[in-house]
């Protein structure tokens, strides 16, 4: 048995679980978001009367829409068997579907605080997701321009792949990091008769950290494959 073969041995069946987890947290936080916004806070509409309706589309979207799509995206390109060009594409595609959903998910919160007369980005929260929101789009009209489309010379291709790489996993914990905040935001407000809401919340706040942990885990153990 080769070096080669010994390593896929070593990294390939713990990337391979990792990427099994990071799925079970990933489709946990969904159950539980669904949960907290169907059962708890009266719904999802974008288009409602409602502007608490209106409202629960961001949080939806900005997991599921963006940070669940960027950690597949992410899995899809390193822990995927599959030639190369292909696991490119589906990246960039995933990544472009993220970038869409999460362009709506803004729209729905900005709608929410102008039916609602409430001042826009002033929380830590807030702030973080849009330099979140900015650096992503650029970081996918790098990957594009670079690396999708190239007319770059392959030298400056690998001297920019450790950088996009690096880059992505930084953006997907960035995300992770204004999800928390925002969950943190809305159990601040909660009163004591609602603490089962709030006990919900905290379990989906753990279940996106672990799911962006695990995604993190997959594709790192994959580079060595």
């Amino acid at each position: 048995m080769d070096l080669i073969e010994v390593h896929r041995l070593r990294y390939g069946r713990p990337a391979y679980h990792m990427t099994i987890i990071a799925q079970f947290f990933g489709i946990l936080a969904i159950l539980l978001l669904l949960v907290w916004l169907l059962h708890y806070r009266e719904g999802i509409d974008i288009e409602s009367d409602n502007p608490f309706r209106i409202f629960n589309v961001h949080p939806f979207l900005m997991f599921f829409g963006f940070i669940f799509l960027s950690g597949q995206a992410m899995m899809a390109y390193k822990t995927v068997k599959a030639d190369r060009p292909v696991r490119k594409y589906v990246h960039m595609l995933l990544h472009l579907v993220a970038l869409c959903l999460g362009i709506v998910g803004l729209h729905a919160v900005f709608k929410f605080h102008n039916k609602k007369h409430i001042p826009h980005l002033g929380s830590v929260h807030s702030w973080i997701g849009i330099g979140t929101f900015s650096l992503f789009c650029l970081q996918w009209l790098f990957g594009l321009t670079m690396f999708l489309f190239p007319r770059v010379s392959s030298e400056t291709r690998v001297m920019a792949a450790p950088w996009h790489i690096t880059g992505g996993r930084v953006l997907l914990f960035m995300a992770i990091c204004t999800a928390l905040t925002g969950l943190m935001e809305k159990a601040t407000f909660l009163e004591q008769k609602l603490q089962n809401e709030a006990r919900l919340i905290n379990f989906l706040g753990l279940a996106i950290l672990l799911f962006g942990i695990a995604v993190d885990l997959s594709i790192s153990l994959s580079h060595y494959i």
